[in-house]
């Protein structure tokens, strides 16, 4: 976190995007509300917005203002209250011979075969299906704000799991996961939640952020197993109720 007194820090232009449609619930639209990550307070800006209910992907940091749709709640785990129901302590029961490592955000061959592989299995027929090697670097390299991969890794040492991270000011950013999709049975993408949530245990760091979670979208689902949750609305942060 900079020190530098906020009047000498240049201002953050927002800009809002057009109609789109939403990716999430048919027959919808989407508008957003952004700014780009630059210059050397973007660690800070990231943490700030994040606060607010913000994401970030590549250098942009967004949140939905959509006029007639509320869908998209921002929603985050409080660390020290967070427990491990039975289905979640079987989740490490079954990955305990994993093992998960922080390295720096550089994009790897490796790394994009495993996004690669997980996009034509989960997301076939989206736009990050058709990502090249350099498109999955600068998904990794642009916008970087105190930005870390956690990766897992089985017994012989090959990658199961990856999933980018911000380091904010009061817990950790859960940005992008992808995984070996074969192997279902694990429930990587939510064993990389686990992974992080001990991360910022044993930092001290009380929030692990997940983003947007939508009520109506199977999608989102698996962001509802972990309890407590907490949730953004107009009053600020609150638990969301148990549903």
């Amino acid at each position: 976190m900079s020190i530098i007194p906020p009047h000498t820090r240049p201002l953050q232009q927002f800009f809002r995007s057009g109609p789109m449609p939403c990716p999430y619930l048919p027959g919808r639209v989407e508008r957003k509300l952004f700014t780009r990550l630059a210059g050397p307070f973007s660690a800070e800006v990231n943490s700030t917005l994040s606060r607010a209910g913000f994401r970030r992907s590549h250098d942009i940091v967004y949140r939905p203002v959509c006029p007639t749709c509320s869908a998209c709640v921002p929603v985050r785990i409080p660390v020290a209250a967070f427990t491990l129901p039975r289905s979640l302590r079987r989740v490490l029961r079954i990955n305990g011979d994993l093992t998960v490592g922080e390295v720096p955000a550089v994009a790897t061959a490796e790394q994009y075969r495993l996004f690669a592989s997980y996009q034509a299995s989960r997301h076939g027929d989206s736009d990050m299906a058709r990502m090249a090697m350099a498109d999955f670097a600068a998904m990794v390299d642009e916008g970087r704000a105190d930005t870390s991969i956690v990766e897992a890794r089985d017994p012989s040492g090959r990658l199961v799991g990856c999933m980018l991270t911000d380091r904010l000011a009061d817990g950790y950013s859960a940005v992008y996961s992808f995984y070996a999709a074969a192997e279902e049975a694990r429930s990587l993408g939510t064993f990389l939640i686990l992974a992080l949530v001990e991360r910022a245990r044993a930092e001290g760091l009380p929030y692990v952020y997940l983003g947007y979670w939508i009520a109506q979208s199977r999608k989102m689902a698996y962001k509802a197993r972990f309890r407590p949750l907490e949730a953004l609305g107009p009053d600020g942060w609150h638990a969301l109720p148990d549903a």
